[in-house]
């Protein structure tokens, strides 16, 4: 009797890639997102620099960073996906290690070159690079479990810096964080980044929401497009609060809780990212919900969160702590939320450009937070105080960025064009 013919099915590689770029999102965010507020307070306590010189650094790390995601293409082009994340990593550690033993400031800004490129394709334009091609009906959730690295990231590597720094030292923590990094990141990019869709075969296309070809709408003037310009605004404009609260809350929390504390209160913002993004995504769920009202409430409530920071302080730590869960609860959705908007609001093929001007325009804004808001740190006497002591003008300004954010995210409502 003849065999009947039967067919295995292979597993779809794609879940691969998403695993794996959870894993280099960790060390992206950990260290390039989350070590810098970590790395300011080290300098200042080691050198006794000014705070607005080293918030400069912070400064220009996310800014060059900027400059280098628009360049991440090109560079994926011509060096490739795997040698790209590993010559970003290896940046980024030797990057790291300049923060620690700087001696001149020209040093820490050369440090700050390497680190804000270092990051980068580790960061979210590099974490969509991957895995964006093996999806793309199923993109957005394969995005949110990838971008969860991040947030594990933040919970991870926050005590985990003030932990080392305090037994071996900056400098020999620059050193073990970023060899660990790179050998992590060298199987990765020799084994999971060398496969793509394609030498893979039709799985990514047959059932799993494979990349789905097509050529974006141009639009010539996309800042005349109200639903762009609100969307841009409304995330840059939330990022810059963000990126201005964390890079001196860490500094701000230590002489009222202590650094270790202060590292594990850091680690419960992340936590509290995390849950945030899950409870929208799962608020979100339905083809009804209003992405906008929800974007909304969430800077609302990270501007609650401001708020109950400005009242603590040494004498109140369950404010302070509240308001760091509050604020927290909003991290992720900052960034996880304005693609869904794009996704909702803007036809397929046009989505990938307004979400890379958007990405491009709120990290070139947000890479001013920590200087420009340090200012009024130093000018209202809060530079090494604890929060609600010295720090009105300082949270104050915040929690209007906040609100401003709030409301461009309403001001672009209209209905959908394009559903997700």
């Amino acid at each position: 009797m003849p065999t009947l013919p039967h067919t295995v099915s292979t597993p779809f590689y794609g879940h691969t890639v998403v695993r794996a770029a959870f894993v280099l999102a960790m060390f992206g965010w950990g260290v390039g997102f989350y070590g810098p507020p970590i790395f300011l307070q080290a300098v200042v306590a080691r050198t006794g620099w000014p705070l607005p010189l080293v918030s400069a650094a912070v400064t220009v790390h996310f800014l060059f960073g900027a400059g280098v995601v628009a360049c991440l293409p090109g560079i994926h082009r011509r060096l490739g996906l795997p040698a790209a994340t590993v010559g970003g990593a290896v940046l980024l550690a030797l990057g790291v290690a300049g923060w620690a033993v700087a001696a001149a400031p020209w040093q820490l800004f050369a440090a700050a070159l390497c680190t804000g490129a270092g990051w980068v394709p580790l960061g979210a334009a590099g974490i969509n690079a991957i895995v964006s091609p093996w999806f793309a009906e199923q993109r957005p959730m394969a995005l949110a479990k990838a971008y969860n690295g991040a947030s594990v990231g933040g919970m991870v590597f926050s005590p985990l810096w003030v932990l080392l720094m305090q037994q071996v030292g900056f400098a020999a923590a620059s050193v073990l964080v970023g060899l660990a990094m790179v050998l992590v990141v060298l199987p990765i990019a020799g084994r999971t980044l060398r496969r793509t869709p394609v030498a893979d075969g039709s799985h990514a296309g047959a059932g799993h929401g494979g990349a789905a070809a097509g050529t974006a709408v141009q639009r010539p003037h996309l800042w005349r497009d109200r639903a762009f310009a609100t969307l841009a605004l409304g995330m840059a404009l939330g990022l810059f609060a963000q990126i201005g609260l964390l890079a001196q809350l860490f500094s701000l929390m230590v002489p009222a809780m202590g650094a270790q504390a202060a590292g594990w209160t850091m680690a419960l913002a992340t936590g509290c990212g995390m849950a945030g993004r899950l409870l929208m995504g799962r608020l979100l769920s339905g083809p009804q919900a209003d992405r906008r009202r929800a974007a909304s409430a969430s800077y609302a409530l990270q501007a609650a969160g401001t708020l109950l920071l400005w009242m603590g302080g040494a004498a109140h730590l369950w404010l302070v702590v509240l308001g760091v869960a509050l604020f927290g609860l909003g991290i992720g959705n900052a960034t996880s939320l304005p693609p869904l908007i794009a996704q909702a609001e803007f036809a397929r093929a046009e989505v990938p450009r307004v979400v890379a001007r958007c990405v491009a325009f709120a990290q070139a804004l947000y890479a001013f937070a920590p200087a420009a808001l340090s200012v009024l740190l130093v000018h209202g006497g809060g530079g090494a105080a604890s929060p609600g002591t010295g720090t009105a003008a300082y949270f104050l300004a915040i929690l209007l960025v906040q609100l401003l954010a709030a409301l461009c995210m309403l001001g672009g409502r209209r209905p959908a064009r394009a559903q997700s």
